[in-house]
């Protein structure tokens, strides 16, 4: 199962890394407007998934792993999960991919996602209160109420309108003629599908359960029931993303771009260059990014893509409420001159 995993994780930092959707200038240029390629892969992404996962549930051979609808977790979460990728200019998952590959920033971006993992399992207790209500597991599925004719007529027309969103987006994109982001959107579908069998893992790719997981288990911070509840799914993505690690350090290496690099273009472009500012926002906004993940109960890989392929209302809210906070402070943080900006 280790070797299973870590070939899977292996596979979802190559996916990634083929269409540069780890790097820190594709995602900060999400947050700007400037580069789309991460929301046309996440829309085509779902659009795929969501018939690859369903049928295959209804063959018997997956089970859902739906998140629920916890509305205040997941709104706040959502808003300051995506605060923290417009800063940091990582998710979780690409934190792993783009360190292999020799990016620094995305290193002190896990030890603040480590602090912030370890903060929130200290604060759970006092903060369960403003994270509901929990209003269950809500997703396509339970709306269909076991009409299988309606599931799957709905099942069909929302993913067509997943995919042609992402062919709209790419219209509205500047670099529009890359079209790597349609490979890796249908790469992530079937890997997500692969994941989610029962004979392989039986479970749904994440990533950001990994940060409080590790960060209690190395401050022993382990007799609480935050920690019991996380650490199956913990170890596992431990093992995934060494895999995707490996893979940003072994393809880096073999493609002749592995490179140890702080500051990357668009952070001296947008921002300034020096290191000291570069480490300590990539800190905060490590420390922002897995504090608002685990309010919300995952993250872009386990909530938006994993749970939006499973047309999960928790995973679509999330979305919203991350693309909120994400482009609101691409504007204000990266300067209104550099949003959207042409060329």
């Amino acid at each position: 199962m280790i070797i299973t995993t870590l070939i899977l994780g292996f596979l979802f930092g190559a996916i990634l890394q083929y269409a540069k959707l780890n790097k820190y200038n594709t995602i900060s240029g999400m947050a700007t407007l400037n580069n789309l390629a991460v929301a046309k892969a996440i829309a085509v992404a779902i659009g795929v998934g969501a018939i690859l996962i369903n049928v295959e549930i209804g063959l018997g051979l997956a089970d859902y792993h739906t998140k629920p609808l916890i509305l205040g977790g997941i709104a706040m979460g959502g808003i300051i999960f995506g605060v923290g990728m417009a800063i940091l200019g990582y998710c979780p998952g690409t934190l792993a991919i783009s360190l292999g590959q020799g990016s620094l920033d995305a290193l002190f971006g896990i030890i603040g996602g480590l602090l912030g993992g370890l903060v929130y399992t200290l604060v759970l207790p006092s903060i369960q209160g403003i994270l509901g209500p929990n209003l269950g597991v809500i997703s396509l599925h339970t709306i269909a109420g076991g009409n299988p004719v309606l599931f799957y007529i709905l099942l069909i027309l929302l993913s067509a309108v997943f995919i042609g969103a992402s062919f709209w987006v790419h219209k509205l994109d500047k670099p529009g003629k890359d079209m790597k982001w349609l490979a890796a959107g249908i790469g992530l579908a079937i890997l997500n599908a692969i994941v989610f069998l029962s004979v392989v893992s039986n479970r749904q790719i994440g990533a950001s359960t990994t940060f409080p997981f590790v960060a209690d288990w190395l401050t022993g911070v382990t007799q609480n029931s935050y920690f019991e509840a996380i650490q199956k799914s913990g170890s596992w993505e431990v093992v995934f993303l060494a895999g995707a690690t490996l893979s940003g350090l072994i393809l880096s290496l073999l493609n002749r771009e592995f490179k140890i690099q702080l500051i990357h273009e668009n952070w001296k472009n947008f921002k300034n260059n020096s290191r000291s500012s570069r480490i300590l926002w990539s800190l905060f906004g490590g420390f922002i990014l897995i504090f608002g993940a685990r309010m919300a109960g995952g993250c872009t890989s386990g909530h938006v893509i994993s749970g939006g392929m499973q047309l999960a209302t928790s995973s679509l809210v999330f979305a919203a409420f991350v693309f909120a906070g994400l482009l609101v402070t691409g504007r204000f943080f990266y300067g209104k001159e550099n949003f959207n900006k042409k060329g």
